[in-house]
């Protein structure tokens, strides 16, 4: 999971799957609280998640500005390819 492809469509499992978000809301540019209706709990679990999928501690300070789909992917992948 290094792409951005990759990781968007990791997260894009993750929120269906376990979030129970439609299909056809979770795009690059859907906002988190706005149209996949997460709250911090769900952001915080989200996380927990994506920690597991790439096997790396993430600094929960690497999300605080995260408002789209594409700022979660965009953190992802630096933190991936930055231990690389």
């Amino acid at each position: 999971m290094h792409t951005k492809e990759e990781i968007f469509n990791t997260i894009k499992e993750i929120l269906i799957d376990d979030f129970g978000c439609e299909e056809s809301k979770v795009k690059q540019d859907a906002r988190l609280v706005e149209d996949l209706d997460l709250d911090s709990i769900d952001a915080v679990d989200l996380v927990v998640k994506l920690q597991s999928k790439i096997n790396q501690k993430v600094d929960p300070e690497d999300f605080k500005q995260i408002r789209t789909l594409q700022d979660v992917v965009d953190a992802v992948e630096k933190i991936v390819n930055a231990n690389h």
